[in-house]
């Protein structure tokens, strides 16, 4: 672990679906594990430099993580890493 996650929110949505679907649940836990090693996912080359700087700066960290047959997952974790959100890219 390479910072803190804070709180952990998930939406409705998310929580819902990971009740449901323990394959779901799995790949949850495992998103946020790689997020917070800085496995920042499928995320392109400018936003895993951001989340490099934003180590150092102490600003906003984003992941990005899909799963085959599964519903693709953000993760934030705010500025002052006192709470790291989990949800579907169309809640954003």
């Amino acid at each position: 672990m390479i910072f803190n996650l804070g709180q952990i929110i998930l939406t409705r949505s998310v929580h819902d679906l990971m009740t449901e679907n323990p394959e779901f649940a799995t790949h949850i836990y495992t998103s946020l594990n790689r997020h917070m090693a800085g496995d920042w996912g499928e995320i392109g080359a400018a936003d895993k430099l951001a989340n490099e700087s934003a180590l150092l700066d102490g600003e906003r960290l984003f992941s990005a993580y899909t799963r085959e047959g599964l519903t693709p997952v953000w993760i934030i974790t705010e500025w002052d890493r006192s709470v790291t959100t989990v949800l579907f890219p169309d809640e954003y």
